[in-house]
Order: C-alpha cells, then sequence, then structure tokens
C-alpha cells in the first residue's frame, strides 16, 4: 500500500523553519514518485543497475579528500549558477582531484534531481553521493537505481532506528551511507545507529549561519575508527588545514567552488592543504 502525506511526521524542531517547508515539497513529491515507479518495478531491473563504487575507499586514498558538490541553489543563498555544463563541471573535479561527487536533488528548493546522477554516472569515475532529504527506503532504491554510489542521511530528520534501518537498507543495494549531524545530540544519535561514515555539518540549520568552529568543537565525539567528514564552510586550503588537524578526513565543499568562475581552479587551490 502506497503512504500518504500523514504517514511521514515533520520533527518538531524543524518546525517553523524552512526545512519543514522544504519536507512538506519533499514528501509531496516522494508519494508522487511511488506512484509513478512502485519499488518493485524498480527492484526488477537492479540487476542492470551500474557497479557501486566504494564511496569509503575513494575517501581513504589521499589527502585532502574533498567531496566536491554539484549544487545550483539553495534556500540560503539563492541561486549559485545558472546554465552550467553539468559534464563539464564534473570533469573539472576530476582532474584537480576530487574524491568524490556530491550532487544535491532536491528539485524545489535546490534546482537539483535524479536525472543528474543519471547523466554523471556514465561520464565520472568517481563515486557519486546523492544529497537530499531522505526519509523513505524507497528514496535510497531511487538513488541506487539511478547511479549513486552513496547516500546522505541527514540526523536531525531521523531517529536513531531509523538512521539504522536507512543505512542499512543502503548498504543492502551496496551503497555507503554518510550520516550528517549539526550538534552534539545529532552526532550522539548518528554514531548510536552504527553509521562507520560521519559528517558533521557547520551549518545551522535553523539560521543558515555558518561557523567552522562547529566541527571542530564536535571533533572530540568522534571514536576512532569513523570516517569523519567535515561540511560547509569550507573556503581555503587553510580551512582544511584547519579541520584536517582536528581529525577529520574527508571535507564535502559546495557553493564556494559552484560559484568560481572555475570550479575546477577553485578545488585545485583547496588541494593544496
Amino acid at each position: 500500500m502506497l503512504k500518504t502525506a500523514g504517514d511521514y511526521v515533520i520533527p518538531e524542531a524543524l518546525k517553523g523553519t524552512i526545512l519543514e517547508k522544504i519536507m512538506h515539497a519533499r514528501v509531496h513529491e516522494l508519494i508522487g514518485a511511488q506512484s509513478r515507479l512502485p519499488a518493485g518495478s524498480i527492484e526488477d531491473v537492479l540487476d542492470r543497475a551500474p557497479t557501486v563504487r566504494s564511496f569509503r575507499k575513494a575517501l581513504t586514498r589521499g589527502t585532502p579528500a574533498v567531496i566536491a558538490e554539484i549544487k545550483a541553489a539553495s534556500p540560503s543563498a539563492g541561486m549559485i549558477r545558472e546554465d552550467f555544463d553539468l559534464l563539464k563541471v564534473a570533469r573539472e573535479y576530476t582532474d584537480a582531484g576530487a574524491a568524490a561527487i556530491s550532487v544535491i536533488t532536491e528539485v524545489q528548493y535546490f534546482r537539483g534531481g535524479l536525472e543528474i546522477v543519471a547523466q554523471l554516472r556514465w561520464d565520472t569515475r568517481l563515486p557519486l553521493l546523492r544529497k537530499d532529504f531522505l526519509i523513505d527506503p524507497y528514496q535510497v532504491l531511487e538513488a541506487r537505481h539511478a547511479g549513486a554510489d552513496a547516500v546522505l542521511l541527514i540526523a536531525a530528520l531521523l531517529d536513531t532506528p531509523a538512521l539504522r534501518s536507512m543505512r542499512e537498507e543502503a548498504e543492502r543495494h551496496g551503497m555507503e551511507a554518510l550520516v550528517e549531524a549539526h550538534n552534539e545530540a545529532e552526532l550522539r544519535r548518528a554514531l548510536d545507529s552504527g553509521a562507520s561514515i560521519v559528517g558533521v555539518n557547520n551549518r545551522d540549520l535553523r539560521s543558515f549561519e555558518v561557523s567552522l568552529d562547529t566541527a571542530i568543537n564536535l571533533a572530540r565525539m568522534l571514536p576512532k575508527g569513523i570516517l569523519a567528514v567535515a561540511e560547509s564552510g569550507i573556503r581555503t586550503a587553510g580551512d582544511i588545514r584547519k579541520l584536517a588537524a582536528a581529525g577529520y578526513q574527508g571535507f564535502l565543499v559546495g557553493e564556494h567552488l559552484m560559484r568560481s568562475p572555475s570550479p575546477g581552479a577553485a578545488l585545485s587551490e583547496l588541494m593544496k592543504a
């Protein structure tokens, strides 16, 4: 039986924020997607999906391990880059030494789409991370179908059992999950869910203010063996050095690169860390 909007509960902490609006839109898109292409239909053709590439291995092959993001817009920044050549940007990222590519697939507020993942899958050798507001196993399934190698799970949207369930769903399809936290409580839930790749986002979800101190202060909570990724607000090689000293091995960078005249040249500068 298909779920309805009433089956999805938006966390109380997000009420009154832009994320509540995003989630309402996302739920309706999710319901529509499931009615157009049921999960069973996707499962039937997954044996023809491209082989998954290891996100974790890509982040541990060399330093700094930058996850370069393709991001056209955001609620806080508005339009970031219009009419860009998607494949050209991806090739620039690859040539500049990116470890992986993050693709925002939320449509209404970020101007993304799953079709971007599908396009890039055949044009880059780098692992692709689907970055979106994932709240249902169906979204993990469609990520695999589109050609994603990993998915982002946001602890602000999911309780501990749901985080664990979604991560296990990703692993069932051969993918890995980057579990994202913004504060101590979320990071504790991410770790309790069994996540082995954990991201700390420096952007406050309520105010959208960004501070690298968030990742630096939370680094003390990250146990050994966790692959730690710092996200948002990274603009210089010095920022990467600072975060690496705190214990981060991966660095997700989007807006800074996408605003640059040459995203690849901007990434090359970051890689000098």
